[in-house]
């Protein structure tokens, strides 16, 4: 995987730094989104001197190379999330064990095709994140969210 990394970070011209690799690295063997801080406390096991600012930029830079996904949750702070899957889709995010599950359908063509007639407008990219509760934490919850 550290191989592809470096190529990942190569065709996005990024340099090739141990802090960007330990960084995807840190990302990639979660199963939840990390906040920015929770990533740098990983990191100062490996880097003692690495500071919040530089996760901070290293992570938007993954992002907009779309390497790794931004969760924007309800409390206004942004997450991130290391996506295998490399086709089109969307995410379920889980609010309360901040698990996040792949949406692999998209109805978006609809919007697209509206937002062409009624607003002579073109459509350029689209986000969509659906926000909730897993099945697992509706069970343990006993399904008073429902």
């Amino acid at each position: 995987m550290l191989r592809d990394f470096q190529s990942v970070l190569k065709k996005l011209h990024l340099k090739v730094t141990p802090k960007r690799l330990a960084i995807l690295e840190v990302l990639k063997n979660e199963s939840v989104y990390l906040s920015p801080e929770e990533v740098w406390r990983k990191l100062r096991k490996q880097f003692s001197q690495v500071g919040l600012p530089t996760v901070y930029r290293n992570l938007e830079e993954l992002a907009q190379g779309n390497v790794i996904s931004k969760v924007t949750h309800p409390n206004r702070q942004l997450y991130y999330y290391f996506c295998l899957n490399p086709s089109h889709h969307h995410h379920f995010i889980c609010l309360s064990c901040r698990t996040v599950e792949d949406i692999d359908f998209c109805m978006f063509r609809e919007l697209e095709k509206r937002v062409k007639q009624e607003l002579k407008g073109r459509v350029v990219s689209h986000i969509l994140q659906v926000n909730g509760l897993c099945k697992k934490c509706l069970k343990k919850d006993g399904g008073s969210h429902a």
